[in-house]
């Protein structure tokens, strides 16, 4: 699948904005705009295995398509939700169990790169991602 390999982020949009929207302090924000997070994704059939490390940790995850699991950022903040195939993107639609608002976010490839979009109370974000 197009989505298998490693991915580095290389740069961000709007991203501060949408971490303030989600209550994020300005420190976490000033740190997490340097993360260096690196996604390495696999995919078997239905399920998927997203290794994320940053300068802040490393998780495995592991969820496949259409099954809900939960699932915590890198501040704390609690999720549920589901990850879906909708032709060549992966959409995942979450809910923070801290106020039941939605998160949702968008992986595509597009050329050489991964775009992976944000979408919370009408404040969007991308990181887009380089393959090693």
């Amino acid at each position: 699948m197009a989505f298998d390999g490693t991915w580095k982020v290389n740069r961000s949009e709007n991203y501060d904005k949408f971490m303030e929207k989600m209550g994020i302090n300005m420190v976490k924000r000033k740190l997490a705009a340097h993360d260096n997070l690196k996604l390495v994704i696999t995919q078997e059939g239905n399920r998927f295995t997203v290794k994320e490390s940053s300068n802040f940790r490393t998780i495995d995850i592991v969820f496949e398509l259409g099954t809900a699991f939960a699932y915590s950022l890198a501040d704390g903040t609690e999720l549920s939700g589901t990850w879906s195939l909708e032709g060549n993107k992966l959409v995942g639609r979450f809910k923070r169990v801290d106020n039941g608002k939605e998160l949702n976010t968008v992986r595509e490839i597009t050329g050489d790169e991964l775009i992976q979009t944000y979408t919370y109370e009408g404040v969007e974000a991308k990181r887009i991602f380089k393959k090693e």
